[in-house]
C-alpha cells in the first residue's frame, strides 16, 4: 500500500502543474489503437458511408493507423481483430453504443479473448441514529439496528472474461462471463448475445437496409439509458471515473431483443424482452414483457465538440420479480456500509444503493445529455421510475438526478480528475412521506497504459428522513477508496 499511495500522491501533484495538453479529444486518442485495417490503407483513398452516429471518426481510425503504431502507449493496447466491438480498455470510454462501422476487414472467422480485474482498498467509517431494534433469534437477542463494525482493508478481487467470435461480415457473438463477484464468489455467465449489423443473405435491397440498422438478441444487458455505459461492471471498472455507481443503478440483463435504426447522428431502437433477469415459462399469468425505447441525437462538431442527448423509457405491466434497478448481482463497491452486525459480504452485497423494490410493475424514464469539450465532460442523469412491490395495489415514485464532470489532460490524457453528485428521493412504502440519499463523489485516476488504470475516490454519502426504526435513520459513511483496474 505505501507503493500505491507514492504513486497517488505523486499523481495528483502533478495536477497542480501540468500543463493543458493539445491532445484532449477522447476519440483522437482512441482511434485504431491496434485496429486491424485493410492493408491498402497507404496506398489508395480510403472511402466509406457511414451513418454519422457512428461514436468514433471511422475515417481517421483507418488513416491513423500507421500513426497510432508510433505512439508507444496506444502500442500496449491489443490489437482489434472484430468488428463493430467496444474495447474492454481505454478506448472504449465514451463509447456508447458498439459502433457501426466496417474500420476492420472482415477476413474470416476470428474468435477474440479478454478479461477485467478489479481489486479496491477501502477506508471508509459509517454512523446512524436508528433506535434500538431487538430480535430474538434461537435464543440470542440482538440490536438489528447496530451497525457492523468496519476498518480499512482490501476487498476481494472481481473478475470478468469476455469472449468474442466473428461469425460472418458484420455478424458477431459475445459473452461475458463473471469469474468472481461480490454476490456471486462462483463463476457464473453474465450475458450472451448476437449482434447483426450486416446482411446474411448478398442481396442489395437488404445491404442497403443493414447499413443503418442494428439487430441484437439474446440474453443481454438492456439499452436503457447512457449511464450504463459509464458504470463499473463486475471486474472492469475503466469506464467509471469513479469506483461506485449510482444510488440507484439501473443496470440488469434480461432476455429478448433489440432493433436499432442509426442515421445522421440519430438513434432510434425498440426492445422487446422476458421482463426479468432470466428466462421463465412458469406462472405465466403472473408475467408480462417488458418493453424498451430509446431515441436520441450524437454528433461531433470539428474535433473538439462533441454532443449527445437520449431519452430512455423501461415498462412493464407485471413481474414476479423485475431487477431493473436490482439486477447487478456483482454487488456495491462500498462493502458493509449502514449494514447491521450480521452483515455478510454475500448476502448484503448492494450495501449503501437504494433498490425502490418495485418488482411487480414498472414504468421508467431517464434523461442522459452529454457534452465533451476536448479533454472535459460533462454528463448528466434524470430519471423516475413509478410502480409497485408485490401485495401493494398503488404506485410508489422514485427520482434519481446524477450531475457528473470529468477532467481528461496530459498526452494521451492519462490523467483525469472527476466529481459527481447523486441525489435520490421516494417511497419506502405506499402512504409514506419520501427518504432522501445524498451522495459527493470526488477523485481522479491514471492510466498507467490503456489497458492498466488505478483510481482514488472520496465519497461522503448521508440518509435523510428515514424511520427511526430503519436501520438508515441518520446514517451517513465516508471516507476513501483506492482502485486499482486491468481490462483488455
Amino acid at each position: 500500500m505505501k507503493t500505491t499511495y507514492t504513486v497517488l500522491a505523486a499523481v495528483f501533484a502533478m495536477l497542480a502543474i501540468a500543463p493543458r495538453s493539445s491532445a484532449q479529444g477522447t476519440n483522437r486518442m482512441t482511434v485504431g489503437a491496434g485496429v486491424r485495417a485493410p492493408s491498402t490503407v497507404d496506398t489508395m483513398p480510403v472511402a466509406i458511408a457511414l451513418p454519422e452516429s457512428a461514436t468514433i471518426d471511422t475515417v481517421k481510425k483507418i488513416a491513423g493507423a500507421k500513426e497510432a503504431k508510433k505512439n508507444a502507449f496506444l502500442a500496449m493496447a491489443p490489437r482489434i481483430e472484430i468488428q463493430n466491438y467496444r474495447p474492454e480498455d481505454k478506448r472504449g470510454i465514451n463509447m456508447f453504443e458498439a459502433p457501426k462501422d466496417e474500420s476492420v476487414a472482415y477476413d474470416g472467422f476470428k474468435l477474440q479473448w479478454g478479461a477485467a480485474f478489479t481489486q479496491q482498498f477501502q477506508g471508509l467509517d459509517h454512523s446512524n441514529t436508528a433506535a434500538p431494534r431487538l430480535v430474538t433469534t434461537n435464543g440470542v437477542t440482538t440490536d438489528a439496528n447496530k451497525l457492523i463494525r468496519i476498518g480499512h482493508g482490501p476487498n476481494n478481487a472481481t473478475a470478468n472474461i469476455y469472449l468474442n467470435g466473428q461469425l460472418a461480415r458484420g455478424i458477431r457473438v459475445a459473452m461475458t462471463t463473471y469469474s468472481s463477484a461480490r454476490h456471486h464468489q462462483e463463476t457464473w455467465v453474465k450475458d450472451g448475445y448476437l449482434l447483426v449489423d450486416a446482411s446474411p443473405i448478398d442481396w442489395k435491397p437488404l445491404n442497403d437496409i443493414m447499413k443503418y440498422v442494428t439487430i441484437r438478441a439474446g440474453h443481454f444487458e438492456i439499452n436503457y439509458g447512457d449511464a450504463h455505459f459509464r458504470r463499473s461492471d463486475n471486474g472492469n471498472a475503466i469506464r467509471n471515473a469513479f469506483v461506485g455507481n449510482y444510488i440507484m443503478d439501473a443496470f440488469t440483463t434480461e432476455v429478448g431483443g433489440e432493433v436499432y435504426l442509426r442515421a445522421r447522428g440519430f438513434m432510434l431502437m425498440g426492445g422487446v424482452t422476458g421482463g426479468e433477469s432470466r428466462g421463465m415459462i412458469i406462472n405465466p399469468d403472473k408475467r408480462a414483457p417488458s418493453y424498451l425505447l430509446k431515441g436520441g441525437y450524437d454528433k461531433k462538431f470539428g474535433d473538439d465538440l462533441r454532443f449527445r442527448l437520449t431519452a430512455s423509457e423501461y415498462a412493464t405491466a407485471s413481474s414476479v420479480s423485475n431487477t431493473l434497478f436490482s439486477g447487478d448481482r456483482a454487488g456495491s463497491r462500498y462493502y458493509d456500509v449502514l449494514e447491521n452486525t450480521s452483515s455478510t459480504e454475500t448476502a448484503q452485497a448492494w450495501s449503501g444503493a437504494i433498490q425502490p423494490g418495485l418488482k411487480n410493475s414498472i414504468h421508467s424514464w431517464v434523461l442522459n445529455p452529454f457534452l465533451q469539450f476536448r479533454g472535459f465532460e460533462f454528463f448528466g442523469n434524470v430519471e423516475t421510475a413509478k410502480g409497485r412491490a408485490a401485495g401493494e395495489t398503488d404506485n410508489r415514485t422514485w427520482k434519481q438526478n446524477v450531475g457528473e464532470v470529468v477532467y481528461r489532460f496530459l498526452p494521451d490524457q492519462r490523467l483525469f480528475v472527476a466529481a459527481r453528485y447523486n441525489t435520490v428521493k421516494g417511497q419506502l412504502t405506499v402512504g409514506t412521506p419520501d427518504v432522501k440519499v445524498n451522495r459527493t463523489q470526488l477523485g481522479g485516476g491514471w492510466f498507467i497504459t490503456p489497458n492498466v488504470l488505478t483510481k482514488l475516490e472520496f465519497v461522503n454519502q448521508k440518509y435523510l428522513d428515514f424511520p427511526t426504526t430503519d436501520i438508515r435513520n441518520g446514517g451517513k459513511f465516508k471516507g476513501f477508496m483506492v482502485e486499482g483496474v486491468v481490462a483488455f
